[in-house]
Parts: structure tokens; C-alpha cells; sequence
């Protein structure tokens, strides 16, 4: 088998501008022989597979049974991943004129326009969740069982780990490609909270390698089984996860995971999390039975609370945040513990400012909770990558206050004009669309950003078979 290189022609953030600087690309491409057995393929009708499978100019072809075609003229035909590569060169050149001539291209009515200052480039981004929504397919690997596998958490403080899981395994999430052959990435239905769950017991210890083992052990069986994850060397293939321990994943064999996708909540750029290559993952907590939806807060005319936090103390940040503000200051509301006479809900709803300190690791799901309470979330954390970054201005509808200022977070507040609160508080609303969970996922909310982030991070990518 020919080596499969992936090269990334720019290191740049966010990631939305290296669409822009793409041309078409051509790729030399080896048709590898294979054979295989998928079986209970996914049976789900959409716009364009024709487009997804088939060359426009496709001649009558002769299949044979080791994988390769050929025109009945005895001419090769291109191969399907040439196929799905040249759809890409094709989504690159949509999104780029998108962006020069400031329109979207569709064949349908679009529900909603991005518009406005949150978007680093409102043109670029819709085209490119079109070009998405025409051509993205994954494909979850079926080996494993439950619980390690193909299932997860659906509530408390990881459940965005087991939404997603869950949603691919519904059977119908538009994303779902029919057959391997025809998908431009790879999901590993693997649960890093359901393995420390049920593995992890009892809790002996904390090293990460029976994790690690774990999950190194999978892909030996789907790389072994399949040509995908050696065709690409991990390139197209990701995990989602938000437990702390997730980027440990990775840790005990660097050269494996060189390029594979990790889809995290733990986006720490300080411990190896490359806004290029990996995804942010927001973190929310879901009480059982319930999803993330936009909170009823009060209007900005009555949010008589300048800032707001309660929680444990999890971490330095916290600590820090404590020592200098629990429960010493009517304007900057922290609290460690909430007296039971106080509602959780009613004071966010009643604050300006909304208070996101990093608990034991970088992500918070204040930041979440902030933007569907409309509430302007205060990032209190170094090194964290915040969710779509790629697409989202955070300047634009947050503050930023790094470690060193926390002593400063009242006069900071304070420094910010009624007027660019107003602004803020406004673009709040307009990015809470991004945040919402719905089931099954719809456009632009939570769900969708984060396959549009892997969208990007794929597109990104120029795959090429020497």
C-alpha cells in the first residue's frame, strides 16, 4: 500500500480564512484494492449523493470485485475519494467566491442568514454550512458494544458526549453517510466517561492507561479490518468527548494520533490542543429529561446585578476568584455555595455580567449557561479555545479577564459603557441559536457547529496519495 500523507498548507486561526486561500487543487491519486463487508447500511434519502458518488461525466462502468473500476472503453474511472475530494475543491471555490462577492449560492430556502459583527465573516461561514450540509457525511464505525461503546452519558455535567453519540446512533442524523465509501470522515463511538465509569471500577488508581489501551486497541481492530484510518493515517477520523481525561487519549502514542481529530471540552492549548486540527467541544450540563435551551431572563433595563457566579472550588482559578470576591461584594455576586433562599436561574436572568472561571480544567458550562440566560459571559480562563472560534467573534459578545486581573473584575466591568454592554448583551441573543441542543440536531445550533467545525477542519485538509 502506497504511504498516505497529510499535509495542512497553512497553520492558521481561525480556521474559516484557510478556505479563502484555497485554489483548486489537483491530487494524484492510487486506487487501492480492497474488499469488505459492510452490513445494515444506513437507509437514509438526500439531496446530491448523485453528486457524492458519481463523476458528472460518469461512463458506463464494470465493477469489479476487489474494489477498482474501469470504463467499459478500458479507460480508469477517477476513484470514489477523488470523487469526494474533488467535491471539496468544489466547496472551497463556492465558499471563496461567496466570500469575494458577498453571497450564498443554494438550491433551497435557507431558514436563517448569518448576519452582523459576531461572525468573523458572515458570507464565508453560510456558504460553507451549505457546501456542509450538501456534502458532509460520516461514518460511525459498528464495532463494540455497549457501554464502552455507542453509548454515553445524556445528562449532568458530560452529556454532550452521549448527545452526540446518541444522535448518530439514532439512525437519523442527516450527517449519516450510507456507506463508508461515500463518507469524508470517520466517527469512533467510543465513551470516555462510560470507560472510566465501568472500567475504572473500583477506582484503584488514576493512570490513563487502561483508557488509553482502550481506545488504541479499537482502532487496531477498524484499522485492520479497513483501509480508512491507514489511507489517511487518522487524518479524517475523530472522537468526541468531554471528560477531563480525553486528551490523555493521545498521550501514550503521539505518532498514532498525529493527526487524528479530538473532538474535546478540555481544549487547553497549554496540554497539546491544536485549534487547527482539533475541535472545542462546549461544555453544558443537562438536567435529566431536559436540553440546553434559551433561558427567560430579565431585559437589560432590569439586570440590576453587575456579576454573578456560584460554584465549588474546582481548581486555582477558583480559588483565586474566591479569595478575592466570595461573599464580599453586592455588585460582584460570588458565591461558593448558594444559600437556599437564592434561585440559581432568577440571579443569572437578573445579572449583566455572568462570571465563566475554569474549574479543574479550562471549560466551564457558565459559558453556556451565560449565553441562554442572555447573560454576557466573563471568560475567566488562560489557554482555553473557546468553542467555534473558527466563526464567532468572542470579543464581540464576551469579555476576556486573564488570571492576573481577577483582583480587577469590578473595575473592568465598570469600564464597559452602557453602551457596548447594550451591544454585547444584544449579540448574546444573536449567538444563542449556536448553543441550543436540539433532537434531532437542526441547523446552526449546537450540534451543527460542532460538525461544522469538523467540517472545516476537513476541508482544510489536502489528502493526497503519492
Amino acid at each position: 500500500m502506497a504511504d498516505f500523507s497529510c499535509t495542512i498548507p497553512f497553520l492558521l486561526y481561525p480556521s474559516i480564512f484557510l478556505i479563502l486561500l484555497f485554489s483548486s487543487i489537483n491530487h494524484r491519486f492510487h486506487i487501492y484494492p480492497f474488499s469488505y463487508d459492510i452490513s445494515n447500511q444506513t437507509k437514509i434519502s438526500r439531496e446530491n449523493d448523485s453528486e457524492l458518488l458519481h463523476s458528472p461525466t460518469s461512463s458506463p462502468v464494470l465493477d469489479f470485485p476487489n474494489g477498482s473500476f474501469v470504463i467499459s472503453s478500458g479507460v480508469q474511472k477517477k476513484s470514489k475519494i477523488e470523487i469526494l475530494e474533488e467535491g471539496l475543491a468544489r466547496a472551497r471555490a463556492a465558499i471563496q467566491e461567496a466570500s469575494r462577492f458577498r453571497k450564498y449560492t443554494s438550491n433551497r430556502t435557507e431558514g436563517y442568514v448569518p448576519k452582523g459583527s459576531v461572525y468573523r465573516n458572515p458570507y464565508a461561514f453560510h456558504q460553507s454550512h451549505i457546501e456542509m450540509q450538501k456534502r458532509f457525511r460520516v461514518w460511525p464505525y459498528r464495532e463494540g458494544d455497549p457501554p464502552l461503546f455507542h453509548k454515553g452519558p445524556l445528562n449532568s455535567i458530560y452529556a454532550i458526549e452521549g448527545q452526540f453519540i446518541d444522535e448518530f446512533e439514532s439512525g437519523i442524523s442527516p450527517f449519516l453517510a450510507r456507506h463508508p465509501d461515500e463518507a469524508l470522515a470517520f466517527f469512533l463511538p467510543v465513551s470516555v466517561v462510560n470507560i472510566i465509569e465501568y472500567v475504572y471500577k473500583p477506582r484503584i488508581n488514576y493512570s490513563r492507561q487502561r483508557l488509553q489501551n482502550i481506545v488504541k486497541d479499537y482502532i487496531d481492530v477498524v484499522s485492520t479490518r479497513y483501509l480508512y484510518w491507514n489511507r489517511s493515517n487518522g487524518a479524517d477520523h475523530f472522537l468526541i468527548s468531554c471528560h477531563d481525561w480525553a486528551p490523555d487519549v493521545s498521550a501514550a502514542d503521539p505518532k498514532l494520533f498525529k493527526h487524528f481529530i479530538r473532538v474535546l471540552c478540555n481544549a487547553n492549548s497549554s496540554e497539546g490542543f491544536q485549534p487547527a486540527r482539533d475541535v472545542s467541544l462546549p461544555e453544558m450540563f443537562l438536567h435529566r429529561g431536559m436540553l440546553g435551551q434559551p433561558q427567560q431572563g430579565q431585559p437589560p433595563s432590569k439586570r440590576s446585578i453587575l456579576a454573578f457566579f456560584a460554584g465549588g472550588e474546582h481548581g486555582y482559578v477558583r480559588k483565586i476568584l474566591f479569595k478575592y470576591w466570595k461573599e464580599k461584594d453586592n455588585d460582584v455576586r460570588v458565591y461558593q455555595y448558594l444559600p437556599k433562599t437564592l434561585n440559581y436561574n432568577k440571579l443569572i436572568g437578573q445579572s449583566k455580567f455572568c462570571l465563566c472561571p475554569s474549574g479543574y480544567e479550562v471549560a466551564s458550562p457558565r459559558v453556556v449557561e451565560s449565553i441562554l440566560a442572555g447573560c454576557v459571559p466573563v471568560i475567566i480562563s488562560d489557554h482555553y479555545v473557546l468553542p467555534f472560534s473558527d466563526v464567532l467573534d468572542w470579543s464581540k459578545f464576551s469579555v476576556y479577564i486573564p488570571l492576573s486581573k481577577i483582583p480587577e473584575i469590578k473595575t473592568i466591568l465598570q469600564g464597559i459603557s452602557d453602551g457596548e454592554y447594550l451591544r454585547k448583551q444584544r449579540r448574546v441573543l444573536i449567538v444563542q441559536r449556536h448553543f441550543v441542543l436540539n433532537r434531532p440536531a437542526k441547523p446552526y445550533d449546537i450540534m451543527h457547529m460542532v460538525m461544522h467545525s469538523l467540517w472545516l477542519r476537513r476541508l482544510n485538509r489536502r489528502l493526497s496519495l503519492d
